[in-house]
Formats: C-alpha cells, sequence, structure tokens
C-alpha cells in the first residue's frame, strides 16, 4: 500500500481560515454550531423555519491507541471507529507494546448537516487532517493541523475530516454535532490506492 505524506502546521486563526476555528476552554460549552437547513429535493424550496430544527447532540468522544491500532468511540451518536494504524494494516497488531510514530488514516468524511466541536477535557495537544468542501476530495487536498496549548477545534459543515489523533495514547474530548449526523465518506484505499501518513513526533 501507498502511503502519502500529509504536511502538519500550525493551528492558528489563519491556516484555519475556510475549515474551522479555535475554540477557547471559556467558550466550548455555548459554542455555536452551524446547523444547514434542510435542501429541497425539487424546484419546490423548503418552508421557512424548517429544515433546521434537529439542533445538536454532544457527548465524550474517547480517541485510543490499542496496539498499533487507532481508534474512537463516539458516546453522542454511540459509534465505534478503527480509524487507522501505526503501521500498514497487514503488519498491525493490538498487541504490540511499540509507541506509535505516524498514523495512517483510510478514510475521511464531512457533515453536511452542521459543525461539528471537539474539545480536549484534559488539554491534550491533537493533531487532525482536514480538507476544503467539494466532493472531487484527493488525498493531495488535506493538510493535518497540529492543536495546543489546550484549545479545541470546531470544524465547518462540509469541511472533510477524520480522526483527532491526540499526542498521548489515549485522550477523551468534549463533541458536539449536528443531531442529523448526515455523513458522507472517502475511502482512500478503494478510490485512490494509498493512506494517508501523519508523523506523530
Amino acid at each position: 500500500m501507498v502511503c502519502i505524506d500529509i504536511p502538519v502546521i500550525p493551528a492558528d486563526e489563519v491556516t484555519l481560515q475556510g475549515y474551522g476555528r479555535l475554540v477557547q476552554k471559556s467558550e466550548y460549552l455555548q459554542y455555536p454550531l452551524e446547523i444547514v437547513r434542510w435542501p429541497a429535493g425539487g424546484w419546490r424550496q423548503v418552508d421557512e423555519g424548517t429544515g433546521d430544527e434537529a439542533g445538536t447532540v454532544s457527548g465524550d468522544f474517547e480517541f485510543y491507541w490499542e496496539g498499533d491500532l487507532f481508534k474512537g468511540k463516539n458516546h453522542a451518536v454511540n459509534s465505534e471507529y478503527v480509524f487507522g494504524w501505526s503501521k500498514l494494516p497487514e503488519l498491525a497488531s493490538p498487541q504490540s507494546k511499540e509507541t506509535p510514530e505516524q498514523v495512517l488514516l483510510w478514510h475521511a468524511n464531512y457533515h453536511p448537516d452542521g459543525g461539528q466541536l471537539f474539545f480536549p477535557l484534559n488539554g491534550e495537544s491533537f493533531i487532525t487532517a482536514l480538507a476544503l468542501p467539494g466532493d472531487d476530495v484527493t488525498p493531495a487536498d488535506f493538510k493535518a493541523f497540529k492543536v495546543e496549548n489546550g484549545m479545541g477545534l470546531y470544524i465547518h459543515p462540509n469541511v472533510w475530516h477524520e480522526a483527532i489523533v491526540p499526542l498521548s495514547e489515549r485522550a477523551t474530548f468534549y463533541d458536539e454535532q449536528g443531531a442529523i449526523h448526515a455523513r458522507v465518506s472517502v475511502n482512500f484505499p478503494e478510490e485512490f490506492g494509498v493512506l494517508l501518513r501523519i508523523p506523530l513526533g
């Protein structure tokens, strides 16, 4: 499997333009998430005051390493995931004791119904891969943003993203997102024959 290196850049208000913004501890519980109005399926318009009333859901989102496997549990939407590996999948072992030096990601998605907010409950630094909206996304469109100093991250609707990768073995984040939880995905091995590789050092 070919691995495509994704550049890691510091997350700040300039580099995050179009993707989202940093969130401080004092604001994450009241942060105003964008909710996208449900689109019309034909030529008639959606009635005013409807199509955006589902609101948000919130809960803990755990991200953790199990040997060479990078996994997560999103309690807000009751889902579990294998996000990636520290080695090629065929070499990865859940019993490994090695410290991960990279993460290899196979998937990304976006939410057309609303934004998503992640805040590290214990202030951990983290990295996440993002790409600007557009269904013709390619692996080369992704950038990895490093968030430090106890800050959280808000991601706009339709922005491609994948797992929050804490720079520790395990971290729990406050997660808030649109209650509809619509998801559009890209599978990098199936569509492009590659994995995204992000260094964690």
